[in-house]
């Protein structure tokens, strides 16, 4: 599985050209994309078409080229396989098949963005225990505003990824979220790289200012709630809400323990609001 660049061909890895330029064939999203990718670094291979249109059956066809000895890597498009990309079948049946799946990292959009966020984990004010990964959201209808709601209720960042003839229904949408903070990237690492900071009530105003900035490739960054809006200043709201679902499985101890991993709340705190959830049922 390898990582290719999202846009400025300069971001391959040694390691990435060094594997490519051993394989037996190279499977790939987009034969034609990957086909101008490769000539880029004077690699030669034979592709096989594996996108998510066809990703059962070519990932069936790659899993008995390995079982002969063959190797064969996989590129998506751009960045990483297997993240909103495809992948991840081909993944899973290589490994059912008892053969060794080898990541070679590299470029990513997520990680990118969240480099460029300015996000301090050491600020006592926000919740940074990890991120949200959203992908794609739904693209309509009631599946995409339940989504969008229980992202809201996330006190950590959420990353989201969003087809360019959705920013601005999707900026709409988060103008509820009023004045907290969110990073838009587009075009990340290419000539017309645009990052910016602001609020997502501002979000729609700032897409109409230009033109230009309905084109292209975006990621968005949610910043992380204030931790003033976590419940009981100890526990945060989706700590709250994980511990709830938990409680209906596992006894007060584990769930607390369980929810702490999850959340990165005190697990203290957690077993203390276990044992109030369990009295007020």
């Amino acid at each position: 599985m390898v990582a290719t660049p999202i846009g400025n061909l300069a971001d391959i890895s040694l390691r990435a050209l060094c594997a490519l330029a051993q394989m037996d064939a190279v499977a790939c999203e987009d034969t034609r994309h990957t086909q101008h990718l490769l000539a880029a670094y004077g690699i030669k291979k034979p592709l096989i078409a594996l996108h998510q249109h066809n990703e059962r059956e070519a990932s069936e066809a790659v899993v008995r080229r390995l079982q002969t000895g063959e190797r064969v890597a996989y590129v998506s498009d751009a960045g990483t396989p297997g993240v909103s990309d495809p992948g991840a079948k081909l993944v899973a049946l290589t490994q059912a098949a008892g053969l060794r799946v080898m990541p070679i990292p590299g470029a990513s959009s997520v990680t990118t963005l969240i480099s460029a966020m300015g996000i301090d984990a050491s600020a006592e004010h926000f919740d940074m225990q990890g991120f949200t990964f959203a992908g794609f959201l739904p693209s309509k209808g009631q599946a995409r505003a339940a989504a969008l709601a229980a992202l809201a209720q996330s006190p950590r960042a959420v990353i989201v990824l969003e087809a360019p003839h959705r920013l601005m229904a999707l900026a709409k949408e988060l103008a509820p979220w009023g004045t907290r903070d969110i990073t838009v990237g587009r075009e990340l690492t290419k000539q017309f790289e645009t990052i910016a900071t602001l609020t997502c009530e501002a979000f729609s105003s700032w897409l109409a200012a230009d033109d230009n900035r309905l084109r292209g490739e975006y990621v968005l960054g949610i910043h992380p709630l204030p931790l003033a809006n976590a419940i009981d200043d100890d526990v945060t709201s989706e700590g709250v809400r994980v511990l709830t679902l938990l409680l209906k499985e596992l006894p007060v101890k584990t769930a607390a323990q369980v929810c702490s991993q999850i959340t990165g709340d005190s697990k203290n705190k957690l077993y203390a609001k276990a044992l109030e959830i369990k009295h007020a049922s």
